[in-house]
Formats: structure tokens, sequence, C-alpha cells
């Protein structure tokens, strides 16, 4: 089902809620998200942010730099609650049993997924197609006025258990929504106490759950969850791109703010605009803080979300265990960004994605409960004592090489990455002595090695082999730095040699291009003269043919009478000196037939001729006789 349509039915359900029901929802932190406006889908923005997300460092990785969605843009952007206990429990094989007992509902045992149909008609909603010429609101009125016949209006059992078909339902095709028609029973063992609801960071569940879905295939032209939440992300701290409109300044949660920008091009046109739109992005345009004139009047939520602002955290979302590395982008907090270790992969294994089949029943707040005394101390506030960006982003080029790039268009410069390579090598050398003056000075204090090691903070022979650590680091960093530095020097030759072929058969193809359109203007040229030629010519050709065919015919015809005439002249002759005019009787047909070519049907009409010349030579003697 489209994102937007389920949007639709959860508000629509919302809606026709009693207050007494939407008071609940309200206490439990999930009334600010339901208010919003429902905004359009935006799949090329999602898409090229998509492309930039790195799973390792679990951020995008921009050409100026790292950005990530904090639990500050969760909080402001939708207003869910980032405090609160972790969305941790229980994940069970088959969720069967527990279905039947919390939603009444039939689920197919060794299943943990509840049909979509079925749940969204326990709530009232069974026909849910949008009729022809209706409405976005019209549409949502009457979805609203069906469900509210079957809603019950009064507290009760029966209230409890629609509240909790609604959270399903809210939950499995809105916040934490994946592919798919089915709603995922994972969160069910959470919502058996309802009164406990409003007690989970259900916002910092939906982060972690956002990362997972921008972890996933980049195949895909929309990501899991609450989509407006990186639309509007990307509308306040990259506002160049021109995505959004601020149409509704000064409401809250800001979300509630703005609109999607219709763009009527073809998605793929558009992935290919943002690409080099990013690519080419102005650094000052970057807004890292824009939260920085913005009040807490009418989110009181925030209070109690500060103190897991600035602190990189893992976030919980049940079999997602995610960590938000916040000190990769201190420059987001006001702090200038110091050069950092980089996440590797791997660091932390979790379980697959997929809740499909069977698994052994899984108590997350055991099996990560590392992670899980993290999120309660609030994870690790992030510091720097950085003076410039210069080391991490010389860092940061080195690790990524110009992968951040993503338009085809976009051309790496090699001249400077060099450049940084070589202030890098500089500064390893100069670290290098540095650390031999140290280790000399050192091994060379002799007897008063315990006076030093007690100003060193540690024994001589410790300090020595520190330092010895260092030098075969740097070293080794040195010779890799020279390593790259060399082959970027071939690439950038290599490239120049290619730059200069295709330059040569760019200009080879320039001269072919200008030679076949001037035999195109040749050839234009002679079709239109045999055109006005042929127009010309075409009724004197016509008359001309048909009299002179007509000659042809006539001339030839009367010179071969004449022939004929003269020839059975002659022979009519010489047949009355024979004996006058008898009839000849009828030549054979096998007479003649192949060696003549054709003689056997000549001697039949000399047959004829001399049959009529006797017939009218009778016919004359009888008249004279009368």
């Amino acid at each position: 089902m489209r994102a937007r349509v389920s949007w639709t039915l959860v508000l629509a359900v919302f809606l026709a809620f009693p207050p007494f029901q939407r008071e609940r929802v309200e206490e439990m932190g999930l009334g600010e998200i339901l208010r919003m406006g429902r905004m359009r889908v935006d799949p090329a923005l999602t898409q090229a942010l998509r492309s930039r997300w790195d799973t390792e460092a679990t951020a995008f990785a921009f050409p100026w730099g790292h950005m990530i969605p904090s639990l500050e843009d969760v909080s402001r952007i939708t207003g869910l609650r980032v405090y609160g206990r972790p969305v941790s429990g229980y994940t069970y094989p088959c969720y069967h049993e527990l279905a039947e007992q919390l939603l009444d509902l039939p689920v197919e045992r060794r299943s943990s997924l509840v049909p979509r149909v079925a749940l969204q008609e326990s709530l009232g909603l069974y026909e849910v197609g949008k009729k022809a010429g209706e409405s976005e609101d019209e549409y949502l009125e009457r979805l609203s006025r069906v469900s509210q016949r079957e809603l019950a209006s009064e507290p009760g059992q029966q209230a409890d258990l629609e509240l909790r078909l609604f959270l399903v339902l809210f939950l499995g095709k809105l916040l934490f929504a994946t592919r798919g028609d089915a709603v995922h029973c994972r969160f069910l063992p959470l919502l058996e106490d309802l009164g406990e609801v409003g007690g989970y960071a259900w916002g910092a569940a939906f982060l972690a759950h956002q990362f997972d879905g921008l972890s996933a295939s980049e195949r895909q032209t929309s990501t899991s969850g609450f989509y407006p939440f990186l639309q509007v992300w990307a509308y306040l701290h990259l506002p160049a791109l021109g995505r959004g409109d601020l149409t509704r300044p000064g409401l809250v949660p800001i979300a509630r703010r703005w609109d999607s920008r219709r763009d009527t091009r073809h998605l793929a046109d558009q992935l290919e605009r943002l690409q080099e739109a990013i690519d080419s992005y102005s650094y000052p345009d970057v807004v890292w803080q824009p939260y920085l004139g913005e009040g807490d009047e009418g989110q009181p939520w925030l209070a109690q979300a500060r103190p897991y602002f600035g602190r990189s955290v893992w976030l919980h979302a049940l079999n997602l265990v995610l960590p938000l590395n916040l000190f990769l982008t201190q420059c987001s907090l006001r702090l200038r960004q110091s050069i950092v270790e980089f996440p590797v992969r791997d660091r932390f294994r979790r379980p697959g994605r997929s809740f499909r089949g069977l698994h052994d029943t899984t108590d997350w707040r055991e099996r990560v409960r590392e992670q899980i005394e993290n999120w309660e101390c609030k994870g690790k506030a992030v510091r720097s004592d950085a003076t410039t960006d210069d080391a991490y982003l010389q860092a940061y080029a080195l690790k990524y090489r110009g992968k951040v790039y993503k338009s085809a268009r976009h051309q790496v410069d090699v001249t400077g990455e060099i450049a940084s390579l070589r202030a890098l090598l500089h500064s390893a050398m100069q670290d290098r002595e540095v650390a031999q003056s140290e280790l000399e000075r050192v091994r060379g204090a002799g007897a008063d090695g315990a006076s030093s090691s007690r100003s060193a903070g540690g024994s001589p022979s410790l300090l020595e082999a520190r330092l010895a650590g260092a030098v075969l680091r740097i070293e080794e960093a040195q010779r890799h730095l020279e390593e790259r530095e060399r082959d970027l020097r071939l690439t950038t030759e290599h490239a120049m040699d290619l730059q200069g072929q295709r330059d040569q058969l760019r200009g080879e193809r320039d001269q072919l291009r200008t030679r076949a359109e001037a035999a195109e203007a040749q050839v234009a040229e002679a079709t239109r003269e045999l055109v006005v030629l042929s127009r010309s010519g075409a009724s004197v050709s016509r008359a001309t043919g048909a009299s002179t065919g007509q000659y042809l015919a006539g001339s030839s015809s009367r010179r071969r009478n004449e022939e004929e005439e003269r020839r059975w002249q002659g022979e009519g002759s010489a047949q009355d000196d024979r004996g006058g005019g008898e009839m000849l009787p009828p030549p054979d047909r096998r007479e003649g037939s192949g060696e003549s070519g054709g003689g056997q049907s000549a001697k039949v009409l000399r047959w004829d001729w001399r049959r009529k010349r006797a017939t009218r030579a009778q016919g004359a003697g009888n008249n004279i006789g009368v």
C-alpha cells in the first residue's frame, strides 16, 4: 500500500475516535504527528539522499563532510518523544496466540503478519477506495464518518481493543512502515499494557528505523517509515536544493510548515539534476544549525528531550540496534570538526531485518545489555578542542577519495587531492622527527631513567615502546601516502592522455559531422531539383508518350500489313497460274511444330487468307455472271 494512502487511513481512524480515545493517543506522545497535513511524496529527493548514505558510518557522506539526522531533528520535525525507555523487549517466532488475545484477529500459525484488510475492517474501514471526482478532504471525511459508526463511544474493554488495533496500524503502516501490504506484530508485546506505551522513546526507535531503511538498496525509490521526516530534514539543512515550500511558518512541529514542491519531470531526470546540484552545492549554503532561532513555545516535549541532544548514543527498535555517531558532525553542534576515527563495518553485529519464518524467542534487553546501558546513561557527549576543520577534511578526502560524488558529469579534483596528501605527508614527517628526537632523548637518558620516568608518568622501557610504535605507525602512514600520491599521479597522467585522445576524437567527429551535414545539404538540393524537373516534365512525357506509342503502333501495323499483302499477292498469282481458285485443305496442326519457331501458326494464317481470297473471287464471278 502506498504511504499516502496509509497515512489517510490512520488519520481517518484517529479523527473518528471519540474525545477520550484521542486524549489517550495524545498522552502517549503520538498526537503531534497526526496533526500534520498530508505531504506530497518526493521520491527523487529520497533516492538522492539514499545514494549518499554510508552504512559503515551510519551517516550521509556529502562533498563537504558527514551529516546525520539527530534526535533533535526527530523531536523538532515530528514531535515524537526521543526520551524514555528504549523500545526493546522480546521478539517471538510466532505471534499467533498473542494476536488473537490482544487484537482478536486471526493470524496464521507460524506467522508474524496481520492482514492489512482485516485490520482496517476491524476499525470500520470497509470501503477504502477513493471514488471518482472525490477530493482528498472529502475522501478523508467519508472514511472518518464510516469508521465512527463502528467504534465504541465509551471507555471499556472494546475501546481498549480498538485503541490497540489503531496503534498496530499506526506503527506498522505509518511510523515503522515496511514494504508489503501486511502489518507486522513485532511491537505488539509492548502494547499489552496501554498505560506503558507512552513511556517508550518511539522517536529514537523511529530514527533507528530510518537509518535501517537508508541502508537498503539504492534501487528503491522510496524509504520506509514516515517519509516527510527526511524531506523536511533536507529542506532545513539544504535549502538551496529548492524542493520544499515554507507555506505555514510558525507551526509546530516543524513538518507542519512545509509542502513538497511539485516537479512534473521524469524521475530519472529529477534524480540526475539533484545529484548534480548536491555535487556542486555551495558549502556556505549548508545549514548546520537550523534551529538557532527556534524557541520552545508550544513544544513541551523538548524540555525532557534536551538531555539527549548533542550525544552519540545507541538507538533501539527491538532487533534494530544502530549507533548515532553524532561525533562525525560536530559542526552541527557549533563546534569545530576535530579529527576522528571513522567507524568500520561490523563493529556491532546484529541479526537480519527479516522477521519472516521461525527463529528463537529473543530477549533484546539481555542480548544487547551493553547498548541498553548506553542508552540509559544517555550515551556520550560530543566535545571538540579543534581550532580548524582542516585535519578532518583532509582525512575525510583520504577516506572517501571522491566517492561522495554521484553525478556522472563531475570530475574529481585530482590536483587538490594530491595537495591534500602532500600536506598530510608533511605533517606525518614532522611528527616522525619529533617522535624520533624524543626516543633518542629517552634512550640517552641512561642512569637518569628513573627520574625521567616519574616525570613522564611511566617506565623508560614503556615510553620507549610507545614512541617506537608511534614511529612505526608514522612510517607506515608515510608509505601509504607516498603510494597513494604515486597512484594519483599515474591516474592523472592516464586521464590527461585519455583527455587528449578524447579531444582528438572529438575534433575528428566534428569534421565528420560537418562533412555529413554538407553531403546532406547537397542531397537535399538535388532532391528538390529532381522534384521540380519531374513535376514540369510529367505532362509533356505523358502526351508525347501516348502519341509516339500510337504512331509507332500504327506504322508498324501498316508496314506489316503491306508486306503481308505483297507476299500473299505473289503467292496468289502463282496459285492462279497453277490451277485457279481451289480451296486448300487446312494444314496439319502437327506440321512445323518446334523447328520453324511458330511455323504452324503462320501456315494457319496463310490458309485462312487463301480461303477468304477464294471466297471473294467466287463471289465476284457470280456477280459478273448475273
